[in-house]
Order: structure tokens, then C-alpha cells, then sequence
């Protein structure tokens, strides 16, 4: 049976779950969730995932949300011996030290998009700074690596790749990371499905500023 994927396409965990999936060649039913509408509160998705958050998979009764377990878990489940979740300890350990650096990069990156698009203020420097830092130890560790890890595409980088799109959409100035945008640049051009799962129009990027704008703005 197909798997359940819910998903919002501004989410972007939700992205890199579409492009495990897509990777792999997993059916999967997707069922969009609209989070400004609050689809997320509805009783029958809560039943699914009492957390509320997106991305969340349905396989045939066993559910499972948080972007980086449901990655691995697709991995393990339909493809154990492919090279997106090596079984090598050694390299599999690199893969989920990287996703850890990418579950802090993403709420970062988050605080700086809301104030620049959201609030329109200028971010603290210090978040400013801290992300930077962040992004000097990611740079250092992609090296002279093609992909993140090694000579192989791995979830690693398809979960770094969905978040980095934040940076483009926060106008952030990453060109001091050489390594990084080489990276980010080159693997995204190998993926047939990145730009249909990843990138958006003038207009609904627009839209969704403007949504999230009434939602950030101060209460009278």
C-alpha cells in the first residue's frame, strides 16, 4: 500500500520527505496540509499525529512525523541497501551528525526569514553571527566533497538542500562559504525533481508573505 505523506510545500522538512520519496521511488499518497488554515488542528490529522506538525507519514497504520526519522525510517523500510542511509557505521554516523547540524540550521535561518519577510526589521546581528557560525562549520566539513558526505548523495543532503532554500528566500549573503555554495549549487542541478518539489513563483512566495505578515503583526 502507498504510504500517507502530509505535507505543506512551505515546509521545508516537508520538502526534503517529498524528495527521499522521489529519490527512492516510493508510492505514497500525499495529502497536502494547509497550515494557515489551520488543517493541522483538525481532529482526524491530531489522530495521526497528536504533535500537529508537518511533515507526518501513515504506512499502513504506523505513523511517524519529526522530517529526519521519517527520512531515515523510508530508508530502512524500502531501501536497505541503498546508499542514501549507508549501512557503514562509520559513514552512516557522518549522515546523522550532518542532519543534526541541519535540525539547528533550520530554526536560524527560520528566525532571520521572519524578521526580514515577516516583521520587516533588520535580525539581531548575534543570530546573524551565530548562524554564520554555523554555516563556517558545515563549509568546513563539505570540504572538497561533492556531497556532504563523501562521493555519495545521501538524506543528508537532501535535508540540507530544502533548508538552504531559506537562505535564498532570507537574501542571506553565503558567498564567504565557497564550499557550501558549490555544493548547494551543483547537487540541486543533478536532481530532476528539485525545482518542481522546491522552487516557487513570484506569487506565491508573495502570498505567502503576506499571510505571514498578518500573522506576525503586532496585536492591537
Amino acid at each position: 500500500m502507498p504510504v500517507d505523506v502530509y505535507y505543506s510545500r512551505y515546509s521545508g522538512p516537508s520538502r526534503a520527505v517529498l524528495m527521499t520519496v522521489r529519490q527512492l521511488n516510493i508510492p505514497v499518497n500525499l495529502k497536502p496540509i494547509n497550515l494557515f488554515e489551520g488543517e493541522q488542528m483538525k481532529p482526524e490529522f491530531i489522530k495521526v499525529n497528536p504533535a500537529h506538525t508537518v511533515p507526518t507519514i501513515d504506512d499502513n497504520g504506523f505513523s511517524l512525523w519529526e522530517s529526519r526519522a521519517i527520512m531515515q525510517y523510508l530508508c530502512n523500510q524500502y531501501a536497505p541497501d541503498s546508499q542514501l542511509y549507508p549501512k557503514d557505521p562509520k559513514k552512516r554516523a557522518l549522515v546523522d551528525r550532518s542532519l543534526n547540524i541541519d535540525m539547528g540550521l533550520g530554526p536560524q535561518i527560520g528566525e532571520i526569514m521572519r524578521a526580514k519577510m515577516f516583521t520587516r526589521v533588520d535580525p539581531p546581528e548575534d543570530k546573524v553571527t551565530s548562524l554564520k557560525n554555523n554555516l563556517k562549520v558545515l563549509d568546513q566539513i563539505i570540504g572538497a566533497n561533492h556531497y556532504v558526505v563523501g562521493d555519495q548523495l545521501t538524506i543528508a543532503d537532501l535535508s540540507l538542500l530544502a533548508t538552504g532554500t531559506y537562505l535564498d528566500w532570507a537574501e542571506l549573503d553565503v558567498s564567504e562559504f565557497t564550499n557550501y555554495k558549490r555544493w548547494y549549487t551543483t547537487v540541486q542541478k543533478e536532481l530532476p525533481y528539485f525545482d518542481e518539489i522546491n522552487t516557487f513563483s513570484k506569487e506565491e512566495r508573495e502570498a505567502l508573505v503576506e499571510k505571514a505578515r498578518a500573522r506576525y503583526a503586532p496585536k492591537k
